[in-house]
């Protein structure tokens, strides 16, 4: 009787550790999870722990996040997987530059004046009206008033000197 119970028991042991030797390890899980997941999911990397995948890196939404659990699911010896995936969406595109309309306006009439060789005039802009300053001849303000008209301002204030 006692030949026949270490029997047993040398049986059970050699299959038990038959049954062992046949798991696959946890390296060997580990490549295989991060060779699928650097095809599907990139950024995302695993580590494997008695047969639990525990997933970690970035991607960029929930989608991508639950596609890299479903890809570690899927290797075979896997038993669960811990997904510690932090999703950050992308940045939000700057805001417009924003140019004031009274910045292009002065600009417009500032070349308009320079395009007409008109000088000792100043153009200010104040929500949409031009005032013009300085002092010019009496014959130049015919072509300062078309000059500073051609920027099409809402109105046009005239505080010039005439000489």
């Amino acid at each position: 009787m006692k030949k026949r119970n270490s029997w047993l028991i040398a049986c059970l042991l050699g299959l038990g550790v038959f049954l062992y030797a046949c798991k696959p390890s946890d390296a060997k899980l580990q490549k295989e999870v991060n060779d699928k997941l650097a095809t599907t999911t990139p950024g995302v990397i695993a580590e494997v722990k008695g047969g639990v995948a525990t997933l970690s890196g970035e991607v960029m939404d929930d989608a991508t996040k639950s596609a890299a659990e479903t890809t570690a699911k899927e290797v075979k010896g896997i038993k669960s997987v811990v997904n510690n995936v932090m999703t950050t969406p992308p940045p939000p595109p700057p805001p417009p530059v924003v140019v004031s309309p009274d910045d292009m306006l002065k600009t417009s009439v500032d070349s308009a004046l320079n395009a007409h060789s008109i000088s000792g005039v100043t153009a200010t802009i104040a929500n949409g009206e031009v005032t013009l300053t300085g002092t010019i001849k009496k014959a130049d303000l015919k072509k300062v008033m078309q000059a500073a008209a051609e920027a099409k301002p809402k109105k046009i204030n005239n505080k010039l000197t005439i000489q």
